[in-house]
Parts: C-alpha cells; structure tokens; sequence
C-alpha cells in the first residue's frame, strides 16, 4: 500500500496515466559580444509568448475554477514580469556572455534554491510555482513542443510528479477521475484546485511514478489515504461498493447544509468554518456555515517579500465581513513561528520552534506588525460581525497587554471620528495546558475561548505528531486532553460566556456527540465536515450526549474511551 498527503476526498479508480514531463537541459554556452542584443531580444520575445499563454489558460479556466484560483494565474505572471529578474538575466548575457536561455535557467534555478533554504512547506510549493514558470519561459525560448492535456479522452487517473497550476488548468475534467504526484503538500495549488473541482487526490507521495506504469490499474483511496497497484478483482469489486457508499452518502448529506445543528430535544450548538481566504468564505457558505470560526490571516502574510499594509489587510477583513453580512468572522491573529516561517523576518535558529518565538508571542515583541493588523481588524468592523481571537496566550498578562493595544487604537480612530464596532468581541486561543489550567482567570479578561486541539494535544502529551515513531501516540481523545476541554467549557459557562472549538476534532464525526455533552457552544471545522457534523446532532438528543460525556469523562483510559465512542456512534 502507498500513501502520500491526502488533498483532496473520494475514491477513484481505473487506468493510470503516466504524465512523462520533459526535462529541459541547458549547458552553459557563450555567446559573441555581437550578438548580446539579439539574445536579449528573444529573452524578451519569449517572455511575452509565455505571459500571453498564461492570460489565453487563465481565460480558458474561468468555468472551471473560481476567482482565487484564477489569480494563481496573476501570480505567475507577476513573477515573469519582475523586474529584478529580469535585470539579474539582462546581466548574465551582457556581462557573462551566457546565452539567453542558459542566463534563464541560471536565475530560475537561483530563486529555487533561494527559496528551498527556507524550511517551509508554504515555501517549498512556491519553488514549485518557479519551476513551472521557468519551464514555461525556456520552451518558449526554444521552440519545444508543450505536453498537450487537454488532448486527453478517455477516463484516466493522472500521476505526474508534480502538476503545474498551468497543466491543471488546461486538463478536459470531464476524463480526470484523480490525480497522484510525487511532490507537492495540503497548500500547493495542485491540492487547492483539486479540492475546488471535488476531484479525489493524493499528493507528496514520493516516488509514486516509478511504481505506476502507463496503463495500470488504480485504486485512489482519498479516503483512508491509500493507493492500490493492479488489484484483485474482489479488491476492484470492493472499492466499486465503497466509492458507491460514499457518493450516496455525499449526496444525502447535502439535505443538511440550510439546517440548523439542533438536537431533537431542540439544543442548538453553531457550526462554523475554518478558514484562510476569502475563496474559502465563499466555499464555506457552500456547505452551510453559519459563521467564520477561524480565520487563518497567517496566509495574509506568507508568498510575498514584504509585510501586508494596513489598507491591504483591512479590505480583506471587510470583504470577509461583507460576505458573511451579519454573521460572526472570528479573526486570528497572525499566528506564525513554527512550522510557519515568512522569508522576509528573520526567525532565530530555535531547538524548539514550536515552543519558541511563534504567534502572540511575536506579535507582543513586534509591536508594529500587531497594531497594524489590529487596526485593520477593528477599522473593518464597521462592515460586519468580526470578533479578535489571539493564538498561543498563556497568561493573563498577555491579555491584558493586547487588551491596552487595543484600547489605543481604538481611541485614536474614535478621535480621528473613524466608524468601528465599539463592542468589538474578544477570545482567545485555548491550547496549551497552561491555558487550560488558567482557564477560569483567562475568561474574566475575554468575551470567549475557542479551543485548538491540535496544539492542546501536542503540548499536553508532549508528542510531535509530525514524528513517525511517537505519532500513534498522539490522540485528542486521551483523558487528560478531554479533561482540558472540561475544566475550559465549565470556566467560560460559569460566568456566562461561552466556547468553540477550531481544533481538528471539532470536524471529527465520532467527537461530535461527546464535545456536544461536555457544553461545546461552537463548532468550527473544515467546510466539507459541515453537514456531516450537523447530520449526526440532529440524530440525537442533548440528554443521550450529556449522559455520554458523563461516562467517558469518568474513564481513565484512551482504550476505553475509544471503546465507548465506537459502540455508542457505530
């Protein structure tokens, strides 16, 4: 069985089509000082056929892919049109003599490995980017034929190395049944564009292209994260009645999206998204959120080479609250540091960089870029629900700080007679034991918590989850972590306020009656866990659910936690 990084759900299967991608060597080779303006002609030539040739796919993909895709496009032309990279090859012709496209080749391949220093795997998507532009440039300049995708007519599972946004855009979707590569992660564009399509993918998964041969049988399990080389019939049979399962599933879950997740005794908990753009907002009402319980603004301030501006963050806060009129955006602060570095802040080397200089903690060093982005926030309230949540607090010194932050913006905007949301609402991330513990002190100070699991699980087991060999220790169903949730719930209840949940488990079908007993008032997930979570709270009643939490908080195991979750949602 193979396995990569699942990017988007389904299951497919049928005849592999093995994308060979053409590898462009170019040698070093000198030109005459006479013919340096010729050279740089054709640079030029090549580099307006190659932006003309992303405009005509960008056109073309317009009814299949949405706004936010599209402007994948913009980005790669930007790119061609960069000045500094143009002067950076303009220069290797005139004063190294190189050929017009060996000086291309030796520039792209310098922002790669520029790019690839920076451990990241936002940034490491973004060479990918690069070496599709750079291809692109260098086949133009040499007059080699393109691999035609849209010549595709017949029902295939695509595997590639990689696949390019260019090469995805021009792809006849009516054919593609999957995609599998070998490079490429969650945020590529690749996985966003499969994602938006509903088209089954697995992603990173390697070296899938030299175990697939052209014409092989596959079984893309975009479900449980597995790939199948030429199955068994009864195997292919059993796939068939699983991918039935699912579409039929899929199909009748849509009923739920206008629904409210109200239980039968007519209890009603709120189910909202979590998000990072726009684009997402968008997909999200799609499944039927009722609000924006995470907004992710990190993304905001990642793929670029400078901060985002006040005016710039702060037309992206009001298209948010626009979008969703007057329903609740929560909006997290820049929460980087990490596994989330950004190439234009210089980040210490740390031992720990998840227990180091990351999210608030940055924030409250870097006074400038946090008081930007707040002012941005609070300027955009004007235009809709936002609310102000901050990640990684573990005191309530820290709050209070950000709480004097915010006290002064909003007096100047009030004297400069700037309209904003005066009762602007304020939460906090709950996801550390620290916090956990501190709960019932942090509440006095906030309007909310919103609980991230992940983290919560990771620092109160002490276990990395990205580490294969204590992965399987990590499971947010551990009694200590449902104990955390408690002791959080209680203490926001206790004085009338109330706690969502962004984490993971939050999405997680068989968390959803347990969390829904223990007082969960929020529920924020992925948007396509939306209607399946609604579905399974409106089978219940909040009695059964308190009475469920009730046993399970009075186990002592992990095994017998599960054990119950199972029979009780199976």
């Amino acid at each position: 069985m193979i396995s990569g990084i699942l990017a988007s759900p389904g299951i497919a299967y049928g005849k592999a089509l093995l994308l060979q991608t053409e590898t462009i060597v170019i040698k070093e080779k000198n030109i005459q000082q006479k013919n340096i303006e010729t050279e740089i002609k054709k640079l030029f030539e090549s580099k307006n056929i190659s932006i003309q040739e992303l405009k005509n796919i960008q056109k073309k993909s317009k009814k299949n892919f949405h706004q936010k895709e599209l402007e994948i496009f913009d980005g790669h032309i930007m790119i061609l049109e960069d000045i500094e990279l143009e002067k950076e090859i303009i220069t290797l012709i005139q004063n190294k003599h190189y050929t017009a496209a060996y000086a291309i080749e030796k520039s792209i391949t310098n922002q790669i490995q520029k790019i690839k220093k920076i451990n990241n795997t936002y940034m490491q998507n973004r060479a990918i980017d690069i070496r599709d532009i750079g291809n692109r440039w260098l086949k133009n300049i040499l007059h080699v034929k393109k691999t035609e995708l849209k010549n595709i007519n017949e029902q295939i599972i695509l595997v590639a190395n990689d696949l390019t946004p260019s090469e995805t855009a021009q792809m006849n979707f009516k054919y593609i049944k999957g995609f599998i590569t070998n490079l490429g992660g969650e945020t590529a564009h690749t996985s966003i564009m499969a994602r938006s399509l509903e088209i089954p993918a697995i992603v990173g998964t390697g070296n899938i292209t030299q175990k697939i041969k052209d014409g092989d049988f596959i079984i893309l399990d975009g479900i449980n994260n597995q790939i199948l080389i030429n199955p068994k019939k009864n195997i292919i049979d059993t796939f068939k009645v699983y991918q039935k399962k699912y579409l039929n599933k899929k199909k009748k879950l849509k009923k739920f999206i206008n629904l409210s997740a109200t239980t039968i005794d007519q209890y009603t908990v709120e189910i909202s998204a979590n998000v990072s753009n726009i684009q997402d907002i968008i997909n999200a009402k799609k499944y039927g959120t009722q609000s924006i319980g995470l907004y992710r603004t990190e993304f905001l301030f990642m793929g670029r080479t400078e901060l985002p501006s006040e005016e710039e963050q702060f037309h992206e806060y009001k298209k948010a609250a626009i979008i969703m009129k007057n329903q609740p955006v929560i909006i997290r602060t820049m929460d980087i540091g990490g596994d989330k570095e950004i190439p234009y802040m210089k980040f210490p080397k740390e031992e720990n960089p998840f227990l180091g200089w990351r999210a608030i903690r940055i924030g409250l060093d870097k006074k400038d870029i946090l008081r930007t982005q707040l002012k941005a926030i609070i300027r955009a309230s004007q235009f809709g629900k936002l609310r102000i949540l901050f990640p990684m607090i573990i005191s309530v010194e820290e709050i209070q700080e950000l709480k004097y932050e915010i006290k002064k913006i909003q007096y100047i905007l009030n004297k400069k007679k700037i309209l904003f949301d005066k009762n602007i609402k304020i939460g906090i991330m709950i996801e550390t034991p620290a916090s956990a513990i501190i709960a019932k002190y942090l509440i006095q100070e906030v309007d909310f918590f919103s609980i991230g699991t992940n983290d919560l699980t990771q620092y109160t087991l002490a276990v990395d989850r990205r580490n294969d060999l204590i992965s399987h220790l990590y499971n947010p169903m551990h009694p200590s972590v449902l104990k955390l949730i408690q002791k959080v719930i209680h203490a926001s209840h206790a004085v009338g306020k109330w706690t969502g949940m962004c984490g993971e488990l939050a999405g997680n079908e068989k968390a959803a009656i347990l969390l829904l007993g223990m007082g969960l008032n929020e529920f924020s997930m992925n948007a396509s866990c939306i209607p399946k979570i609604k579905k399974i709270i409106r089978q219940t009643t909040l009695k059964k659910a308190k009475e469920l939490s009730c046993t399970i908080l009075k186990k002592n195991t992990t095994q017998e936690i599960m054990h119950i979750i199972n029979n009780f949602v199976l």
